[in-house]
């Protein structure tokens, strides 16, 4: 949408903002409730903002990064493997024990949609990141895709 609005209203810049808040979720320790404190220590309130526009005016802009293309993928088999609720509590969320494994299963998938039609298929030679939800994700990812360790 983004592209759409910047590309397409020239002169146009899109200030995109993205925020992770997950204090709704914070509760005290509880025994029965071992995931949600998991949660918490892997889904951290976060925030970045970029602005996007197009043919930009090299008088007056400085721009740092081209943004190539932008996608989402929904994994197969992935339905509830993280699942959140609205409860008297506030918002509770369950992860799966396999989410690394599904993105590990899938990611290879994903990053050659995302590079090969720009040339890329060495994972080592980019700089990019999986967001790490743990350090089983990251280690599957490293194994599976073959990276030098701690390319993350």
């Amino acid at each position: 949408m983004v592209q759409d609005l910047a590309e397409n209203n020239r002169g146009a810049r899109v200030l995109v903002i993205c925020s992770e808040i997950t204090v709704v979720t914070f509760r005290g320790p509880s025994e029965s409730h071992l995931d949600t404190m998991v949660g918490q220590a892997l889904f951290g309130d976060g925030a970045a903002a970029l602005i996007v526009g197009a043919d930009p005016d090299l008088a007056i802009e400085r721009p740092w990064f081209q943004l190539v293309s932008a996608s989402q993928t929904i994994l197969p088999d992935s339905e509830g493997a993280i699942d959140g609720h609205l409860r008297e509590v506030g918002l509770t969320f369950h992860l799966l024990k396999d989410v690394p494994g599904l993105i590990s299963k899938n990611i290879e998938k994903s990053l050659n949609q995302a590079f090969t039609p720009i040339g890329i298929n060495d994972w080592n030679s980019i700089f990019w990141i999986a967001h790490p939800r743990g350090p089983t994700i990251l280690d599957q990812v490293e194994a599976k895709l073959e990276l030098q360790p701690g390319t993350f």
